[in-house]
């Protein structure tokens, strides 16, 4: 059996097959309201048409002061549920899993509203310094993660994902680098852990579906949280009953990154082993060979594809050809796929 295309069942929901659409900005808003475009039922439908079997919705604003820019999705309102219940239909109805991804920029939030992040510390040089969180804050946006899991599930959402990965607020919470606060919410890495474990709480208080969490489990910078960090973090992840750790890597910090086919695979298999709990791997995985790969192997549950899928929405069938494995075509493409 292929692995890539073997189904696969986590809490209530049946994936068909284990090609998971990266989350990815596309910054395509139109009125800088949040609300689901023609452009967003188009490029997601286009996906499950040709058989991604979970498609992961881009990095939604669970505040309006949030946002990574003035054009990103949003579900800060209910004024947005109509669009994203939308568009989950479109997904549905081609076999695929809906998830979203749930998101605050924090001290990368490009707005017009002052930027809120765990301590008063800029990305870089060129970033403004951003307003330290007061605890008061810290509760606000904790229960607007809460506010939006219930949004999702009302939009019809099979899965949530909460993005704590590339240097957003919960990223920023999580590292050294970024929280320099002396409360609760840092100083140690159980500290700096507790609003992401506060969030995952929040968020299954309303959300009885598959949880999982993007993670950037390398922040290449010397001072920042080292392996043994993340692999605490995932296994207080697996406690809290989290599904699978979506494993990325950098964001926080600007540095450079040596980029090559599967550099972030052994990340995902170190924590996969190491927490013994399922993960994603994502990074230049192009082929279906080099998929399959990591599956077998044991590297990771779910293959994650970005690039390759914005370059080719059918991407699936021609991992399958490349497999010698035949998946089944949407009726209307048949005799193009035989």
């Amino acid at each position: 059996m292929v692995m890539l295309f073997e189904s696969s069942t986590i809490k209530n929901i049946t994936i068909k097959n284990r090609v998971m659409m990266a989350p990815m900005c596309m910054f395509s808003v139109e009125k800088e309201d949040g609300i689901v475009t023609p452009f967003h039922l188009t490029h997601y439908e286009s996906r499950a048409l040709g058989q991604v079997g979970l498609i992961m919705v881009e990095a939604t604003s669970v505040t309006a002061d949030g946002r990574i820019s003035p054009l990103d999705l949003g579900i800060w309102s209910d004024e947005q549920i109509e669009g994203l219940h939308t568009l989950t239909s479109r997904i549905h109805a081609h076999g695929s899993t809906a998830a979203i991804q749930l998101g605050h920029a924090g001290r990368k939030a490009k707005t017009n509203q002052p930027a809120y992040a765990p301590s008063a510390v800029a990305f870089s040089e060129d970033e403004a310094i951003p307003t330290e969180m007061n605890e008061e804050k810290v509760t606000e946006t904790i229960d607007a993660f809460k506010a939006a899991a219930l949004r999702a599930k009302e939009s019809g959402f099979d899965i949530i994902e909460i993005h704590g990965a590339h240097g957003y607020l919960i990223n920023q919470f999580l590292s050294p680098l970024a929280n320099t606060r002396t409360d609760r919410y840092g100083g140690t890495r159980e500290g700096r852990y507790q609003f992401l474990r506060e969030t995952i709480t929040a968020i299954q208080s309303v959300f009885e579906g598959p949880l999982f969490v993007r993670i950037s489990a390398e922040e290449y910078h010397k001072d920042g949280n080292t392996m043994d960090d993340f692999i605490y973090f995932a296994k207080e992840m697996k406690k809290q009953g989290v599904d699978l750790i979506d494993v990325s890597t950098g964001g926080l910090v600007q540095a450079p990154i040596d980029v090559f086919p599967g550099y972030q695979v052994p990340h995902a298999e170190t924590i996969k082993k190491a927490a013994q709990i399922k993960t994603s791997a994502v990074g230049l995985i192009t082929s279906g060979r080099q998929a399959e790969e990591i599956l077998k192997n044991q590297r990771a549950d779910f293959i994650c594809v970005g690039r390759a899928l914005l370059n080719d929405p059918y991407w699936p069938k021609r991992a399958a050809e490349e497999l010698g494995y035949v998946i089944e075509a949407p009726k209307p493409y048949a005799r193009g796929w035989a």
